[in-house]
């Protein structure tokens, strides 16, 4: 029980971690594409990267560290999933390597 919460907690923050940075490397495309462009979006850029580099992704590494020791996985593990943050899309991809790992048979549901 305390695993799954666990999981699903990283679960979230991966998502919206992931979601936070991708949408700040789009602005931050925007910007290189159309310079003229970056005066509407540069608000944009500051919130959204105010909100993952200082507020999400702190919260990631937590959710991060918790999942690992409920886990008992290897500090490796760990590393490897704070890392995943800082790239786009890599989030994405070690949420589902780490739900096929820990969760073979899948995610149990949720008792009401």
């Amino acid at each position: 029980m305390e695993l799954e919460r666990a999981f699903r907690r990283y679960r979230l923050m991966s998502f919206i971690t992931g979601s936070t940075l991708l949408s700040l490397f789009a602005t931050l495309a925007l910007h290189q594409i159309s310079a003229s462009a970056w005066h509407h979006i540069s608000l944009l850029v500051r919130i959204d990267g105010v909100a993952h580099g200082v507020i999400l992704f702190p919260i990631y590494m937590i959710a991060s560290f918790f999942f690992v020791m409920k886990a008992r996985l290897s500090f490796l593990y760990l590393v490897v999933m704070v890392a995943a943050g800082f790239v786009p899309f890599v989030a994405f991809i070690m949420e589902a390597y780490m739900r096929r790992r820990v969760f073979p048979e899948g995610l149990p549901a949720r008792a009401t």
